[in-house]
């Protein structure tokens, strides 16, 4: 039987930062529009982004382990593949944050009158088991680091601006599409790490396509591209140069990247990627809060 520290490991919490950022870039835009905030929707939307994000990482653990995939992986807890916990319990486990998810995100589409969000809602569900789980999961594919740009970059963020004002904006797309590709850098460095076991089982990642090379460059690109892309909204906030600062963290994994030969020592890169989109996040919302109050 699994411990609660096991349980907390396998829901490989340094993956969290890539729902919590999406969902104060969405805010902070909003906050551009409307100079203020509603605080309680903006704590529902940062549960539902981590009810799902945790409701993922079990799904994954369940699908990976009763397939094999996970027998000869390196990197963090896997609670079915190491034989903890029968794989029912995970997969109840990620049935309860999916379900969860679902209230957390009924109640914020009832308060903010975003009715259009509940399709988005219920596609979010679907895509999150569909990942690794099913008869054809898409994961397997190459096309999970679609999912991750659409679902926890532009629909984490545009939602949570939809929300909290009921209109989108371009400064949120900008912050959207940014955050989002951060996200998809993160799942990219645990994919290179992966590679030779994933060859091995059939999961042909982004990461096994592109090749070894290939990947660790499409990394480095898609947080420089990130990092770059918010300065297109300088326009109406002045102060968005001050995301520039989100270089100085994204060296160390960067650098980890393009240099570390031993796969299994990118693990750092998974919790030096949360580090920079959280500061990403905030130097995006502290832009718009000097515009909004100075």
């Amino acid at each position: 039987m699994a411990t609660l520290s096991q349980w907390v490991s396998g829901a490989r919490l340094r993956t969290l930062p890539i729902v919590i950022a999406p969902v104060v870039i969405g805010t902070a835009a909003a906050l551009g529009e409307a100079e203020t905030v509603h605080w309680f929707r903006f704590v529902l939307a940062l549960l539902v982004g981590l009810l799902l994000q945790v409701g993922v990482n079990y799904s994954n653990d369940y699908s990976d382990g009763i397939r094999g995939t996970d027998d000869e992986r390196v990197g963090p807890l896997r609670l079915t593949g190491s034989k903890l916990t029968a794989p029912k319990n995970v997969r109840n486990a990620a049935f309860g944050c999916f379900g969860l998810a679902a209230i957390c995100g009924l109640v914020l589409v009832v308060l903010s009158s975003a009715w259009p969000l509940l399709l988005v809602g219920v596609a979010a569900i679907f895509a999150a088991w569909g990942y690794t789980g099913g008869k054809n999961p898409y994961g397997y594919r190459g096309l999970g680091d679609i999912y991750v740009f659409i679902f926890f970059g532009l629909v984490a963020t545009l939602g949570t601006t939809y929300t909290q004002i009921n209109q989108l904006t371009f400064t949120s797309l900008w912050g959207a599409i940014g955050t989002g590709l951060i996200g998809c850098a993160l799942l990219m460095a645990n994919n290179v790490r992966d590679i030779p076991t994933d060859k091995e089982v059939g999961k042909i990642t982004l990461a096994v396509r592109l090749g070894e090379h290939n990947a660790r460059l499409s990394y480095v690109l898609m947080l420089a591209l990130a990092i770059l892309l918010p300065l297109l909204a300088t326009g109406n906030f002045p102060w968005m140069w001050l995301i520039l600062i989100t270089f100085i963290p994204a060296v160390a994994p960067s650098l980890l990247m393009l240099r570390e030969q031993k796969l299994s020592n990118l693990v750092l890169v998974l919790k030096q990627t949360g580090i920079v989109n959280m500061v990403y996040a905030l130097l995006f919302a502290l832009a718009i809060v000097i515009e909004v109050f100075a």
